[in-house]
């Protein structure tokens, strides 16, 4: 059992989009599809159960995963902060899913899931396979930032506006100004704006650095599209 702790794994390598990979992100959609249905079936008891068990889950995962990597000696300060968006949203997703913030829904709903599932479909987990600790402890980081802004959509009845939009964008090329200070003064690479991640990922398909940022900014910006173009049709056929 210790093994599948070890930092040097001799276990099966991650396989993307392998079987496990592969059951993973099916085990994700089913819960965004169960949002979805059973969205009307929450009694106000079961909602707030759901709040607060999702959100102690993302915490106590957080909290085990930095556990394992000074425990392994491997923690540092260059790669561990909650600096990059998803390791942010993991503690911005369990105070709005304690809160039921609505400042946190509008980055978190845009953010969050844009981020997470991006995470989630090319996870960076390195060499650590099925069913090492690394691999649990990634996705459940990543999949509760889905579903808790799911959550808050389908069930609480949050949604996002035009405003939000913008809000969105100004405070995301902010946050990428004071990351890109905190890169420099550490030598790190949070929100893999100083280089592309080691580990497979969508960035491989981009231009070099610096020029695959702006590319990001524009896929984010479609993305962000994407997902408010609901609420914009929604609110186009109520005008109508």
């Amino acid at each position: 059992m210790g093994r599948y702790f070890e930092w040097h794994y001799s276990g099966d390598p991650f396989d993307l989009f392998g079987l496990p990979h592969l059951i993973t992100l099916a085990i994700v959609v089913l819960g965004v599809v169960g949002l979805i249905v059973f969205r009307k079936r929450f009694s106000k008891r079961a909602r707030r159960n759901w709040r607060y068990g999702m959100a102690a889950l993302l915490i106590v995962n957080e909290v085990a995963g930095h556990i394992w990597y000074w425990r392994v000696g491997v923690w540092d300060i260059s790669f561990m902060l909650p600096l990059h968006m998803c390791s942010l949203f993991v503690w911005l997703t369990a105070i709005m899913l304690l809160t039921r913030s609505y400042r946190i829904y509008e980055f978190a709903y845009f953010l969050g899931i844009g981020g997470a599932i991006q995470a989630l479909i090319t996870p960076n987990v390195g060499p650590f396979g099925f069913p090492h600790f690394r691999f649990f402890q990634a996705f459940f980081m990543h999949a509760p930032i889905v579903l808790g802004s799911v959550f808050m959509t389908t069930v609480e009845g949050y949604r996002p506006t035009g405003k939000s939009l913008l809000r969105v964008a100004v405070g995301t090329n902010l946050y990428m100004a004071a990351i890109f200070g905190i890169n420099m003064l550490l030598g790190s690479n949070y929100m893999f704006i100083a280089q592309k991640p080691p580990t497979a990922s969508l960035m491989d398909y981009l231009a070099p650095w610096p020029w695959y940022i702006l590319e990001i900014e524009a896929i984010g910006a479609v993305i962000c599209l994407v997902l408010y173009l609901p609420f914009a049709i929604g609110d186009w056929r109520k005008r109508r």
